[in-house]
């Protein structure tokens, strides 16, 4: 477990899992929150023992937002220091989308506003009986700054989007399974969250991280055919295709040679060296 102050870092049989440690507030984030987890998704993607991520809130909450306490006074900022801490909040979304490591949002209470959208920008979510994901920027007269505005049209469609956009209306957990934005709901999201973690963590994992490059709508047909091609080479030159296919034809599970205790000693960065050299204020990204 990381020794963080407002994110907690734990790897467990290749699963990664970050939590946004903050539970009175619902973990509502600070500048330092953001910070943290821009450290810890690089820790991810460059951790050889990850093979797949799962995001969740500490106590009753996913993330609510910003934490509005911590706000500036407005007056005192100029539209570049907004800028590049937006930017920053915007880095956790793009690093989650842009993961090649499946992440999975387990959704334990309210994800609100940017904690809405870092549940978007995961590849999967599980939604807790007792959540709710909120796009509710519209409510306090803000724009979804963070992603949510791009993300939610390409998982339910434009037009169901603009309802929850527009109106800044609640996602309850049996709308997100209708609409498919999530894979289920569950009394336990977190325990859900890390069964499926499991189960796609099993397969080959070159496969997996090299498929879920390849999933992308933005992507042409004929370009989605030549990554193909070079993908599927990743994958029929990997020892566990290899193994995979041997284990098929014996009638067997297959027993890939994992690295998974390569990280038991291995200690997190600093924080410290990690701070991007940018000019950042603690503002309000969103609701």
């Amino acid at each position: 477990m990381s020794e963080y102050d407002h994110v907690q870092y734990e790897v467990d049989a290749g699963i990664a899992t970050i939590t946004i440690d903050r539970p009175d507030v619902y973990n509502a984030f600070t500048r330092a929150t953001i910070l943290e987890l821009n450290q810890l998704l690089r820790v991810v993607a460059n951790d050889d023992s990850v093979y797949t991520l799962v995001v969740t809130g500490a106590g009753e909450g996913f993330c609510a937002g910003a934490d509005t306490t911590a706000m500036p006074d407005w007056d005192d900022q100029t539209p570049a220091e907004y800028g590049a801490y937006l930017w920053l909040i915007q880095q956790v979304v793009s690093s989650l989308r842009g993961l090649s490591k499946p992440s999975i949002a387990a959704v334990n209470g309210p994800a609100i506003g940017a904690g809405c959208d870092f549940a978007l920008a995961c590849d999967l979510r599980v939604v807790g009986t007792e959540s709710v994901l909120r796009e509710g920027f519209v409510n306090i007269g803000l724009v979804p700054g963070d992603g949510g505005g791009w993300l939610l049209p390409r998982l339910v469609g434009e037009a169901k989007a603009k309802e929850y956009l527009l109106t800044g209306r609640d996602i309850t957990p049996a709308d997100a399974v209708d609409m498919g934005l999530a894979v289920t709901e569950a009394d336990d999201a977190l325990e859900e969250a890390r069964d499926l973690a499991a189960e796609i963590a099993a397969k080959p994992a070159i496969a997996v991280r090299r498929t879920n490059d390849l999933i992308d709508p933005e992507t042409g047909f004929e370009e989605y055919c030549r990554l193909a091609a070079e993908y599927q080479w990743d994958c029929v030159t990997d020892t566990e295709h290899q193994e995979a296919v041997e284990a098929f034809n014996e009638g067997r599970d297959p027993e890939f040679d994992r690295w998974a205790d390569i990280a038991k000693d291995w200690q997190l960065p600093s924080l410290e060296d990690e701070r991007p050299a940018v000019a950042v204020v603690d503002v309000l990204s969103g609701p």
